[in-house]
Parts: structure tokens; sequence; C-alpha cells
């Protein structure tokens, strides 16, 4: 006998109240943080590349929009900072193999991955209404997430929850090379799920569907969460917050956070590992003769001796003036690249002293 569904059936504010809850906790994203809006966009139209752009196709089009709409190039431009972040957010994803190819496949979504494939394994591949019903296959059809509502409907036994381990969930954060020099925090806000304590994750009171749950035996709640960042973080770092992933199933315990880090790049300052690469502009007279010129570092200026006869391209190093090393003791390096400055402009009397220098140094090279 056919089965109509009318508009206040038990069975359709069911379906209902279930999809809501899928939709918030499956597919909409999920993490924010204060630099990152995490909402999916056209990575590859933001770095200007095709779909099957190769690895170093991404890295070249990342770097040129870098420099493009660098904060310290664009100082106050509110469009070239949100540029800028933009890149960034697409570089993050698109130079990672594996999270270009969650983001190839899922899109909008990508950062959802996991947990929808892990949702599709625990669901059985059984239709949806008893003729035709959409299945769950390679494509990411979610038809089969529902089959448990309506075998519960329909009396059917409810499959009882394995005590699983919730899922890791990532997130990506940008700082700059001053905080990654210092160490830094982040305040999150996770959209995270819990048990709930009215019918204690099965869906159901006394055989009824939970009206605190609307049947889905979960609660999504908005969460803020303050992380630390360690000084010496690099691009690609993992900052590890236990038990604050996605809720286990059963008795499971929780999965972990992490923080992807990416490192913003400085306007002065060119980072190689712990060490620290930087160019100071020394007069002609100075590399000639030795002197001493100023150079900053990550924290104040000091002064650096020219050793005489310098040439153009030395570089010189200031042990222990680089990048706190992560989960260590001790400092990189940081390496002062010269650069000789000839004057634009000479006075009568300087141009002479020159010439008779010149003079001088041809009757030695002659003797």
């Amino acid at each position: 006998m056919d089965r109509t569904y009318h508009p206040m059936s038990s069975d359709a504010t069911t379906l209902t109240n279930s999809l809501s809850w899928f939709s918030q906790f499956c597919l909409s994203p999920t993490l924010t943080n204060g630099n990152v809006k995490l909402m999916a966009k056209n990575f590859y139209d933001a770095l200007g590349v095709a779909r099957g752009a190769t690895d170093k196709e991404i890295r070249s089009a990342y770097r040129k929009l870098a420099r493009k709409h660098h904060p310290d190039v664009n100082p106050n431009d509110r469009a070239s900072e949100s540029r800028f972040k933009e890149i960034n957010a697409a570089h993050e994803v698109l130079s990672d193999a594996e999270k270009r190819k969650k983001y190839d496949k899922y899109g909008d979504r990508w950062e959802m991955a996991d947990q929808l494939e892990e949702q599709q394994k625990r669901q059985s591949a059984g239709s949806w209404a008893r003729n035709g019903g959409p299945q769950v296959d390679a494509n990411g059809d979610f038809g089969s997430i529902f089959d448990s509502i309506f075998r519960r409907e329909r009396g059917g036994p409810r499959a009882q929850p394995s005590n699983r381990r919730g899922q890791d969930i990532e997130t990506p954060v940008e700082v700059t090379l001053d905080e990654a020099f210092h160490g830094t925090a982040r305040v999150l806000t996770l959209q995270a799920s819990e048990l709930c304590r009215v019918c204690g994750g099965t869906g159901e009171v006394a055989g009824a569907v939970c009206h605190n749950c609307d049947g889905a035996g979960q609660l999504v709640k908005p969460k803020r969460l303050e992380v630390k960042v360690p000084a010496g973080v690099k691009t690609g770092s993992r900052v590890r917050v236990a038990g604050e992933g996605r809720q286990g199933s059963g008795a499971g315990p929780s999965g972990d956070l992490y923080l992807v880090v990416s490192v913003l790049p400085h306007g002065r300052f060119e980072r190689r590992g712990d060490d620290l690469y930087t160019d100071v502009t020394v007069p002609y007279l100075d590399c000639i003769l030795g002197g001493e010129v100023a150079v900053s570092t990550m924290e104040r200026g000091v002064a650096l001796r020219i050793p005489e006869l310098t040439q153009n391209g030395r570089q010189i190093r200031l042990a222990g003036k680089g990048m706190p090393v992560l989960g260590g003791q001790g400092r990189g390096d940081l390496y002062v690249r010269v650069k000789v400055q000839t004057p634009d402009r000479l006075s009568p009397d300087e141009l002479t002293h020159l010439e008779a220098l010149r003079d001088l140094q041809t009757q030695h090279a002659k003797a």
C-alpha cells in the first residue's frame, strides 16, 4: 500500500529536522579564525591558474601575486590586504597534494572530506525508500545517510553506535614573521558537536524522536577556543590541540584539532629554515677602508663591522640572530648581504683624489 507523507506527519518532520542538522553539521564550513575566512573559494581562479596546473606553475603564480599584493608594498590598502590573504589561502590548499585532491573532489566543502567519507563508510548501502531511493556512491551521494532514520520510523532495528575515536580537524592559520619569532595566539570559533544529554546520543526517548536534538543524537553549538602558537613555527608546522576535534561515537574519545601554519612573507627578511637573510647598503669607501653600519634584526638594531676591501654581495654572519628553534633551544643565524653604494655625484676635490688613487694603482700594477 502506498504511504503518503503529509506536511505535519511524523516522518516528514523527522526528515526535515534531520536534513537541517545534516546541512549545519556536515555541509557548512565549520571553522573560522581571526585571519582566514574558511569559506571555500575558487582557489584556481584566485591564483590565476588552470585546474590542471603543475606544482611549479602554482608556486610561480603564488610568488608573483604575493609580491604584488604584499601589505609592505601596499600599505593601508585594504583591497590588496584582502587579496593577499585570499592568495595565501589558495596556496595553502593547492600546494598540498592531499588537500588539493580533497578540494578537486569536494570543492567548497573540501575541509569536510574526511568527515563525509567516514560517514559513507559507516552507513549501510540500503535504499532511502523501498523503490529505487538514492544510494551512496563514489561521487559522494548522501542518500543512505538518512536510511537509519527511515528504518527506525518503519520499526526496523536501530544500529548501535560503536566506540570510535572522533576525526581530527585541520584549519589553516596565517602568522606574520614577527609572530612566528615571538610566538602568538589565535582565537578560533568552532562549530562543535556534543552528545544530546536528553537522549544520550540515541536520538530517541521512550521510543519517540528526541525533541531536544530532533532525533540527531547530537547538538551543534559554537565554541570559542584560544590556541597558543609557539615561537619558531614555519610554514607547514602543525600545532596540536588535544581533544578538540570531532566527537567520538559511543564511548570513543574526541579527535584532535591541528592548526596548519602559514608564515607570511616579510618585507625585510628572507627565511630559510631557522636562518634569516637581509641586505644592507654600505658606502663604497667603508667597503674599501672598513667601517660600521647599522643593521636591523628581529629584535633591535645592531652595529655591524665591515672589514676592509669588502666586495659587493659578501655575506656576513651574525650568530644567534635568526629564528628560534621550534620545540628546542637556541636560535638560527642572520646573514647580512652587503650591497655597495656608489655616489651619484662627486665634488671636484673628490674627483681629484680618486684620479690620483687610480694613477697610483696603475703605477703599482706596472711595477
